[in-house]
């Protein structure tokens, strides 16, 4: 079940400023999310982010905040809240139509009763299906019926009834329920499980608080400019600097909410607090926590789980004491009080990461790098106050590259895959690590004044050949390395079209503005376009690959052209540079090679094979409810899984003896054992990663045994002339 208010996830952010100290966090227990009033920060944040949205010396593309804009907000704010339509009546959104075209004097005004008042009528329609749902799992589930589930709801209607809603659910419910069926679990055992669901989902809705729903009414109107302008309230701004500088001062435990409303430790970041201690670990549940040596301890039984992190982050080398019941002990079991030191905790997870693949045996044998960019993180705050280790995106590839050159490797793979963005100067300083010196990008400001962002940094930290590899989901920064290096004609760019997010966003810091009410939280505002050094724009377009790998989403379904309001494609005059070469002679014997190579490349031909049927699944948007027709589905799934998993077997691969495990559980995430997200097997290279560095070592033989064909690609003054000798 899709949570109604999802905090802001800043994957797509291109330029970000430093963020200003937040704000003290106070405590806050589960009955202040019953009150839901607007409070006088949200009142004064509210005016001046419809101050600095609305002026054009602010947002590169203002717009005025009057009734046609209110009809947006309107319409947005009811999509976040129930986006498939399944908790509100069409006659709850006629009452709401009072209010269509006064969003705009609510936020003007920062009398904000309306999105407050919608929120409240949503919360108790979700309190009264959860109920109803709770009812309904009592009765049987008939699964020989010939009946069907749409899951795609965005153009459904309102339903008109109770009746109607409980028909939607109903086949909602028993397509839960089948699922849970077909992964063997029995009826008794299914109902628990859906009861804790519903009951669960209810209480996290009950729990959303006023932040929440202010926070959701001000991105319906942020959304309703353009895609990428957000606002994040002080805890989410606060989540989204963590994310940036892949560290956070705490005991290093991941932690979740288990069935019985404890907060439980998922798993401990090695390194930390908790790890050192070695008192902590998974399947902990933390009942009470205290501040200091001798500070009250507080109950968090039922807590939401954000409110609970609150209070176990800290200042580095305070102390945070916890009550825990051990994992291995039942719910009346004895308690433990341990006493942490907060520290620093670097989040290694989501850092860059390298492997080396080898290809052939022998002296015949080849060796290239990969590195992994999850996103294009630093550390804004350690950078500012020049902390000799601050971190950076662009500082661990530079140390991973290093460390490859040691391992003798004859090219390296950037792989971007899903990477959403970060820092815009990341996105340069990277760019920096293997060209000379030059342009990287321009950006056009909301004055229309366009600069060049330049790498001024001499020296490369690798001149040999490269390779980019790139999805639908390579957006922001991700795109504007991919650019700079194929403009440059400085390596190859393989994979998919990327995302299209070709404009630049600053955080403000709404506190700035005020100094009665601190807490206000922070703007993302759109404030500038970017645009290739070649002249063009990532805009809608991303960057197209070299070497073109089958879609899996395309721009009708995932990207920038998906939004009605984002920002149209343009072009202005390109920069000057030094290009590096011309890989457009050499494509076509590539993609020769290629084509050849991935036929007979059964890891690759499977890969394809899932994304045929994952579009097919998609575009078709029912699942059957007969319970036959389902195993039929389900048990192809597992003979194809066990045929793969034979057939690697036959050929001397490792087997993944699990593998028919991986099929559908029917459970959600917070529904698995602790032991279930453990995985210490290391990541061994997909066939797309393999493929791509297959590629590569083919322009490298080509170049070096064709003298023609290289003068073709690679000039003379060319640094990869050397590379190549």
């Amino acid at each position: 079940m899709r949570s109604p208010v999802s905090r802001f996830a800043p994957l797509l952010l291109a330029l970000l400023l430093p963020l200003a100290p937040l704000s003290a966090k106070t405590e806050r227990s589960r009955v202040d999310a019953l009150s839901l009033e607007p409070n006088a920060q949200q009142t004064e944040a509210a005016r001046w982010m419809a101050q600095l949205v609305s002026n054009s010396r602010f947002h590169y593309s203002p717009q005025k905040l009057d009734d046609a804009l209110s009809e947006q907000i309107f319409d947005r704010y009811l999509e976040s809240l129930d986006g498939d339509k399944l908790f509100l009546l069409a006659d709850d959104v006629a009452a709401f139509e009072s209010y269509r075209l006064q969003m705009d004097e609510a936020i003007l005004s920062g009398r904000l009763a309306p999105a407050f008042e919608i929120f409240k009528v949503y919360r108790q329609r979700v309190e009264e299906r959860t109920r109803a749902l709770r009812e309904a799992l009592k009765q049987d589930f008939d699964f020989s019926v010939d009946e069907s589930y749409s899951f795609d709801r965005k153009d459904a209607a309102w339903a008109t009834s109770s009746e109607e809603l409980d028909e939607l659910w109903r086949l909602r419910v028993k397509n839960d329920a089948l699922r849970l069926v077909l992964a063997g679990r029995e009826i008794d055992k299914i109902r628990e499980t859906l009861d804790k669901r519903y009951k669960n989902f209810g209480e996290r809705v009950r729990q959303i608080d006023a932040e929440d729903v202010f926070q959701t009414f001000m991105n319906a109107y942020a959304g309703a400019i353009e895609p990428h302008t957000a606002y994040m309230n002080p805890r989410t701004s606060e989540n989204f600097n963590i994310s940036m500088r892949l560290s956070l001062e705490g005991i290093g435990a991941v932690l979740s909410r288990s069935d019985e409303e404890f907060t439980v430790v998922r798993s401990v970041v090695p390194g930390g607090p908790a790890a050192l201690s070695g008192k902590i670990k998974p399947g902990d549940r933390i009942l009470a926590v205290g501040q200091g040596e001798s500070g009250p301890m507080v109950d968090v039984v039922g807590w939401r789980l954000d409110d609970v992190v609150d209070l176990i982050r800290g200042p580095a080398d305070s102390v945070v004491r916890l009550d825990v019941l051990p994992a291995e002990v039942g719910i009346d079991g004895e308690h433990v009080l341990l006493s942490l030191s907060r520290q620093k905790v670097k989040l290694e997870e989501q850092a860059a990461k390298k492997q080396v693949i080898e290809m052939g045996e022998g002296e015949d044998a080849r060796r290239v790098g990969v590195i992994s960019l999850p996103a294009f993180y630093q550390d804004f705050e350690g950078r500012r106050r020049d902390e000799p280790d601050y971190r950076s995106a662009t500082r661990d590839v530079a140390r991973l590259l290093e460390e490859l050159k040691a391992e003798n490797v004859e090219g390296v793979v950037i792989d971007l895959r899903n990477n959403g963005g970060g820092s815009l100067n990341e996105a340069v300083e990277l760019t920096g690590l293997f060209i000379d010196t030059g342009p990287v990008v321009q950006v056009k400001d909301a004055g229309r004044r366009v600069s060049i962002e330049t790498d001024r940094k001499p020296g490369v930290a690798w001149d040999g050949p490269v390779a980019v590899l790139i999805n639908r989901a390579s957006a922001s920064a991700s795109e504007i390395f991919a650019g700079a290096i194929q403009d440059y004609g400085r390596g190859l760019i393989m994979g998919e079209p990327t995302f299209g997010k070709g404009t630049v966003q600053n955080l403000v810091d709404l506190d700035a503005f005020s100094r009665e009410n601190p807490g206000l939280g922070h703007l993302k505002i759109t404030v500038a376009q970017f645009f290739r050094i070649a002249g063009g724009s990532t805009q809608h377009k991303g960057v197209v690959p070299d070497i073109a790998f089958p879609v899996t989403w395309d721009a009708t379904e995932y990207g920038e052209s998906v939004y009605d309001n984002a920002l149209p494609w343009a072009a202005i005059a390109p920069a000057k540079f030094d290009s590096y070469g011309d890989f457009k002679p050499m494509l076509p014997l590539l993609k020769s090679k290629h084509e050849a190579r991935i036929a007979q490349d059964q890891e690759f031909q499977w890969w394809i094979e899932d994304v045929n049927e994952y579009r097919e699944l998609r575009e078709r948007k029912t699942l059957s409810l007969n319970e036959a027709t389902r195993r039929a589905e389900r048990e192809r799934e597992e003979a194809r899984r066990t045929a793969r998993e034979a057939q690697r077997k036959a050929l001397g691969q490792e087997v993944d003896e699990d593998a028919v495990a991986t099929l559908d559980d029917g459970l959600q995430a917070d529904e698995r054992p602790i032991e279930a997200d453990e995985d210490s097997a290391e990541e061994k290279p997909d066939a797309l990663v393999r493929e791509t560095a297959h590629l590569l070592i083919d322009a490298i033989d080509l170049l070096r045994a064709d003298s023609k064909l290289a003068a073709r690609v690679i000039p003379d003054s060319s640094p990869l002339k050397v590379a190549l000798d």
